[in-house]
């Protein structure tokens, strides 16, 4: 019953209303999901700055907390922005050349560390709750940028916290996050088989394999359009994902077709969602909307145009 949305700017600038559209379109959907919700905003780019979430605890001194996390990590790369919000220690790291390096320094500083995203651009803002007590704690609808994805969630298996909701960063993978809608029937197989090569994960989310196993494909040397038409033959059950990077948005619609997923495109942007009334209510002007059918995979770049596998 989870809701997930998508949308990406054509006009080629970085200061589309992604936050607001967002928010929008999750607000509409919230009675699929009242447990947590979640966006992955893509905005300006801080090349050659990397910009961090970090987990925080779920109560107490978060500044304190915060404060002392930096000093560890100030010991590995220069802090040039440093801010402490609900839940979270929000840096900014530069000049880097090699984001993954510092990424896998930073995770081994400590097994209770979880870096809730990661990128040059982009920023995963969640937390337990509805998508508008989100946009109370972190002003989302004010922010800006490119294109984005978002998630409320309906929990059916694991715990509900800030951990167990989405979006998900892929691990290790700068700006590569994911939504997700359904259940990958496979998740256990497919988790012991990334624990016995050393892969850590941090939630009992079926979800966060979507990331790890994208992670994986691109290792292996493919393209993201080929990771996620691969995700067709390895993963079972029924569902429906939105995979976003620096530079692109897609979907993936499983094989059976059963998780509902509606697409809308105009000149000037592209949006995904799971029920038709979030864009009918989100977007203006009169638009076509259509349902993928199974097998379905659709990619687009910022700003571009769709290129569809089956």
């Amino acid at each position: 019953m989870c809701g997930i949305v998508g949308y990406l700017d054509r006009s080629g600038g970085d200061q589309a209303p992604i936050g607001d559209i967002l928010v929008q379109m999750l607000s509409t959907l919230s009675c699929r999901g009242p447990d947590s919700a979640g966006v992955a905003i893509y905005g300006e780019s801080q090349e050659p700055n990397l910009l961090l979430r970090i987990k925080l605890g779920e109560q107490g001194d978060f500044r304190e907390e915060g404060a002392e996390l930096a000093d560890r990590i100030g010991g590995i790369a220069p802090i040039v922005e440093q801010d402490v919000f609900p839940g979270y220690l929000r840096l900014v790291l530069g000049p880097l050349t090699d984001a993954e390096v510092l990424i896998d320094r930073i995770q081994r500083l400590s097994l209770d560390l979880e870096l809730v995203s990661a990128g040059r651009q982009m920023e995963i803002i969640k937390q337990v709750g509805s998508p508008a007590n989100l946009d109370r704690s972190y002003s989302v609808s004010s922010l800006k940028g490119t294109h984005g994805l978002g998630h409320t969630r309906l929990s059916t298996e694991s715990r509900v916290d800030l951990s167990h909701s989405q979006p998900f960063w892929a691990q290790g993978v700068p700006d590569l996050a994911t939504v997700h809608n359904g259940h990958i029937t496979n998740y256990h197989k497919l988790r012991r088989q990334y624990e016995q090569r050393g892969v850590r994960f941090f939630t009992e989310n079926d979800s966060e394999i979507i990331g790890i196993y994208l992670r994986d494909q691109l290792s292996r040397g493919h393209t993201l359009e080929k990771a996620l038409s691969n995700s067709l033959d390895d993963f079972d059950g029924s569902f429906c994902y939105l995979a976003a990077t620096r530079d692109s948005l897609a979907y993936v619609k499983d094989r059976f077709a059963l998780k509902p997923l509606t697409v809308a495109e105009s000149a000037n942007w592209v949006a995904i969602a799971t029920e038709e009334i979030a864009l009918r209510t989100s977007l203006p002007g009169d638009f076509e909307v259509h349902e993928p059918g199974a097998r379905e995979v659709a990619l687009w770049s910022v700003p571009g145009l769709a290129v569809e596998t089956t």
